[in-house]
């Protein structure tokens, strides 16, 4: 009994270990500052283009698939396989791209500033993941610092979960974060928040698999309103957040 049994065991111990330990990275207590940005929200609530829950949450969901999926999760996918194969020099120019497309200051802060906590967060929870940094450190990657999709990348590798789940986690947790930023930019009640993220939860899986079916050449970073908005937040009069 025990020869057939303890295989199931374990495997599922894997399984709940690799789920919880994507829960945690997802979530908002996870110390890495993502609720200090609002990646342009703030800018369109200032510009009067996001006003009430209805836009906030149709704004949100347009960004989560012409700009995350497109982007970020795309990256994020390719990064786990670069991390798990012990390719350095994929991960360095996975990492140099989201620098080069980055298309405000701020924005490029947020993906340095987020990379970097999470690279420390790394160090201080799971320091044997910090022999992995050790493959990217030898490129370019060196230079400038882990951006917050790659390192992300990095400790879900160590996770063993399934690179589908590793994106929805990633796609959650920015869902969440930017609920909240919706929350406290537009004002918004709590209620609102919820059915906004709830809406958000819906879209996510498909845009996980649009990220997933991107190749080297369908990744890309065009926004040209958020960029916009992301400039004009540099210099806005009265801001919450630092995007």
């Amino acid at each position: 009994m025990d020869i057939t049994t303890t295989p199931t065991a374990t495997t599922a111990t894997r399984t709940d270990a690799a789920l919880l330990q994507l829960i945690w990275l997802a979530s908002p207590a996870l110390p890495v500052g993502g609720f200090s940005y609002s990646e342009g929200l703030e800018a369109a609530v200032d510009r009067g283009l996001v006003r009430d829950e209805g836009s906030a949450a149709g704004w949100l969901a347009d960004q989560l698939h012409l700009a995350l999926a497109r982007s970020d999760l795309a990256v994020v996918a390719q990064a786990v396989d670069a991390w798990r194969a012990g390719d350095g020099l994929r991960v360095s120019e996975l990492n140099d791209w989201v620098l080069r497309t980055r298309e405000t200051a701020e924005l490029r802060q947020q993906a340095e500033q987020m990379g970097r906590s999470l690279v420390e967060w790394a160090k201080a929870v799971r320091p044997e993941l910090v022999e992995g940094l050790a493959a990217a450190a030898s490129t370019g990657s060196a230079r400038t610092g882990i951006t917050y999709p790659v390192a992300f990348a990095l400790v879900a590798a160590a996770s063993g979960a399934p690179v589908r789940g590793i994106l929805l986690a990633f796609a959650f947790g920015w869902a969440e974060n930017m609920m909240q930023a919706a929350i406290k930019s537009v004002p918004l009640g709590q209620s609102s928040g919820q059915r906004i993220l709830q809406r958000l939860a819906a879209e996510v899986p498909a845009a996980v698999d649009h990220a997933l079916s991107l190749g080297e050449a369908g990744r890309q970073a065009f926004s040209p309103m958020l960029a916009i908005l992301s400039a004009q937040h540099e210099t806005q009069y009265s801001r919450l957040f630092r995007s």
